[in-house]
């Protein structure tokens, strides 16, 4: 029951993404973080097959890195959205990877911009989107109420309100949610939203 969305605002991109680790009918933990740091200015919300997510996820990440050591650069959002879009499509003739991607980025020329990329390497440059179950009411929500210029604290309130909607409405919801932001000063962590702690487990 994973669910992963984003928005774009006025200056900034926010991308939410439920934490759980789930195969079958088991939940394997609750604190997974699904949105990963691709460098200072962008950052990817996957879900998908865990072993999928996490190989493609880093993989991307690590040639993002590979990029701007070799030439001093780095990727814009569109090239690095392009890129990963690239090797999606290659894979998809191979052995494709099960992982649908929301990427955000913020360029000094362009300003916050969100792509969707699925597992069957298609790419859009969106103001908002999601994957998962949790999609069905995120969007609904976000088609209500979201507007392009919407402040960080609006946009906060309105992915508290997909995350009310989504514990609500879902049969099986994910009790925990991290929510990462990329402005002009970087990609970094806003907030959680936790129902349910990972409870340690005692030594043997």
């Amino acid at each position: 029951m994973e669910c992963v969305f984003g928005l774009v605002g006025k200056d900034f991109t926010l991308v939410v993404a439920d934490t759980s680790a789930v195969h079958s009918i088991l939940v394997h933990k609750s604190n997974e973080d699904k949105i990963m740091l691709l460098d200072s200015h962008k950052l990817m919300g996957a879900s998908g097959e865990a072993g999928d997510r996490v190989q493609f996820t880093e993989y991307i990440q690590k040639n993002v890195a590979l990029y701007q050591f070799r030439n001093g650069i780095s990727l814009t959002t569109a090239a690095a959205a392009n890129f990963t879009r690239g090797e999606l499509a290659t894979a998809l003739r191979k052995n494709p990877y099960s992982v649908n991607i929301l990427l955000a980025g913020y360029d000094k020329e362009t300003g916050p911009s969100l792509y969707y990329i699925d597992y069957i390497a298609s790419v859009h440059k969106v103001d908002k989107a999601a994957f998962g179950y949790g999609s069905y009411f995120s969007l609904a929500m976000m088609d209500r109420h979201y507007r392009g210029d919407m402040t960080v604290e609006e946009a906060v309130d309105l992915a508290d309100k997909c995350i009310m909607e989504i514990r609500s409405r879902l049969v099986v919801a994910p009790p925990n949610f991290v929510i990462k932001i990329v402005d002009k000063d970087g990609a970094r962590e806003y907030a959680w939203r936790e129902s349910v702690k990972d409870v340690p487990v005692p030594a043997a």
